[in-house]
């Protein structure tokens, strides 16, 4: 595997784990605020992601390379609302969507069919994580965190399996 690339995915495994971290203290906030819902959903995603990281882990160790683990920062500890955490959730997505990306052209670079084929899956996966922000996001600036209205959404959210 190119020396470049192979920096590069284990690089992404710690973005991976960032991004599980991130979304584990939005939860926290989310579960001090009284929104067990939020919380719920945050948790599950913060699941998703770990297991994004282990995807591209365990295709590291299949193509015969070593995962070269990385330390991880401290997320964000404090939001002012969860409409700031949604905020922050389609930004960080966002910019998940762009590292991906810049994976899949160092990929073409390489031209590295395998580690292309790996990352169809997660540019296909960024989509669905950028629509999902952007529908919570948008429900939260609908309903001006408004009461009874934040409650159904608590509760919605609460219905995610995973």
């Amino acid at each position: 595997m190119d020396a470049k690339l192979k920096e590069a995915l284990n690089e992404q495994v710690k973005n991976e784990l960032y991004s599980a971290y991130l979304y584990l203290s939005m939860a926290a906030y989310c579960d001090g605020k009284n929104l067990p819902g939020f919380a719920h959903w945050l948790k599950v995603q913060a699941k998703e992601e770990v297991g994004h990281a282990m995807k591209i882990f365990d295709f590291i160790v299949d193509v015969g390379e070593q995962v070269i683990l990385k330390a991880i920062d401290q997320p964000p500890t404090d939001f002012s609302s969860p409409t700031e955490v949604f905020e922050k959730t389609l930004e960080h997505e966002k910019k998940v969507t762009s590292m991906i990306n810049n994976l899949v052209k160092l990929a073409k670079q390489a031209d590295d069919n395998p580690t292309l084929f790996m990352l169809q899956w997660f540019v296909n996966e960024q989509v669905e994580e950028e629509k999902n922000a952007a529908y919570i996001l948008e429900t939260l600036k609908t309903i001006k965190e408004a009461g009874p209205a934040l409650i159904m959404l608590d509760k919605e959210l609460g219905k995610r399996e995973g």
